[in-house]
């Protein structure tokens, strides 16, 4: 066997093993066309969830929202475990870069074991509501949440202030990103000033295109979809998606995700003793906040975006409901569920297939049903899901050397 003909068959196994461990970049079920006969309205369906990624647009509530000097610095602080009132927890204790901005485990440790699963922060700057209980009404309140929360970094905002005014480069950093030092008396300004700070770093942590995007994009442009690019167990799984499963009612858009909160049966699973409120507490939280987009430090002078909060109210469907997650990513982010006892894609897709709704008395939305999917459209339903996950990490770290 000559060289040439050795490397192609080298590269052959390559790919031929890739295919078997992820099908959805290619195999032998790939048919000569490419791509299965989907409908105009399956078109219309599979093109609103793209293109991706979706443009970049600066938070009028934060102004330090897209500031190079701001998302450096959030940056720093990030990682700065002195955020922390025993100096050994930070925010990147739980959101781990090489985790997808998670931490892979059941609930968040810090301080003290959380109640919830850590949330990847992977294209957060899309959200409306923050935290599974939409608790927050900006990314930079919610940035704050978790300083002064005695689990997580069980911080306060004197310990934060005096960490800024008295560390030369943060001061330095603050006052470049928002034009005068940190205040020397008001302890909370500065708190908020690095709740904005570290949003402004969070906003740029988006996915990469995934095997789904490449295929959604070449269906828009009406190119052939080619036999290595996206299995026919992806595209089955996808019409499945779309049509009888209908997930695409709360997983829509771009980012796999309506940002609304719905009771998808996952609270049956929790723990005894654990119930968890969901939403209605969340709605309790964010209208007592003194962070609220209501409050002070709101930096959109014409309050246009605290319309959703001022006018947000609890009601019976809110409880033991939370917010839909991203899908995007999802094969980094187990185990799953507000709770994080769901291990597996699998199980996520056999839950919503054999849904008991009878165990759900009455709790679960009218609309939610067993799906009653065959294990063979289970198969394909998850090999579709698989196909959202990209596994490279745009993130590279920035470093703008000393602030002078």
């Amino acid at each position: 066997m000559g060289v040439d003909m050795k490397v192609k068959y080298v590269l052959w196994c390559a790919l031929a093993s890739l295919g078997a461990l992820f099908p959805w970049m290619g195999g032998a079920d790939v048919p000569a066309d490419g791509r299965l006969s989907f409908t105009d309205a399956e078109i219309r369906a599979i093109l609103s969830h793209g293109p991706w990624p979706v443009p970049g647009t600066n938070d009028p509530t934060n102004r330090a929202s897209g500031k190079r000097e701001a998302i450096e610095f959030g940056e720093r602080l990030f990682f700065d475990t002195r955020m922390s009132a025993t100096g050994k927890f930070s925010c990147g204790t739980c959101h781990i870069p090489e985790r997808n901005w998670t931490d892979n485990q059941t609930r968040g440790v810090a301080v003290a074991r959380m109640d919830r699963n850590t949330p990847t922060l992977m294209n957060v700057r899309l959200g409306r509501s923050f935290g599974w209980d939409g608790g927050s009404d900006s990314l930079w309140s919610q940035s704050i949440r978790p300083m002064l929360d005695p689990r997580e970094l069980g911080s306060s905002a004197r310990q934060i202030a005096e960490l800024v005014r008295n560390d030369e480069q943060f001061s330095c950093r603050y006052r470049k990103t928002f034009g005068s030092p940190p205040s020397a008396t008001d302890d909370e300004a500065v708190l908020v000033g690095i709740g904005k700070a570290l949003a402004a770093f969070q906003e740029t942590l988006d996915s990469a295109p995934t095997p789904f995007d490449k295929f959604r994009d070449a269906l828009a442009r009406g190119e052939r979809i080619t036999p290595w690019s996206y299995s026919e167990a992806a595209q089955r799984g996808l019409r499945i998606f779309i049509g009888k499963g209908a997930c695409n009612t709360c997983h829509t858009g771009p980012n796999f995700t309506n940002g609304e909160f719905h009771d998808n049966g996952f609270s049956t699973l929790d723990a005894p003793g654990r119930s968890d409120p969901g939403r209605i507490e969340g709605i309790k939280r964010v209208r007592e906040s003194r962070f609220n987009l209501l409050g002070p430090y709101n930096d959109d002078a014409t309050r246009s975006t605290a319309a959703a909060t001022s006018s947000v109210k609890a009601g019976p469907r809110d409880l033991h409901a939370f917010k839909v997650p991203t899908l995007r990513n999802m094969l980094l982010t187990s185990p799953y569920g507000h709770h994080g006892e769901i291990l597996s894609i699998a199980d996520i897709v056999r839950h919503y297939s054999d849904l008991d709704t009878e165990r759900l008395q009455g709790r679960a939305e009218g609309r939610l049903k067993a799906l009653k999917l065959t294990a063979a459209e289970q198969t394909d339903l998850v090999v579709f899901l698989e196909s959202l996950t990209s596994f490279s990490n745009p993130w590279r770290p920035e470093d703008m050397g000393r602030c002078y």
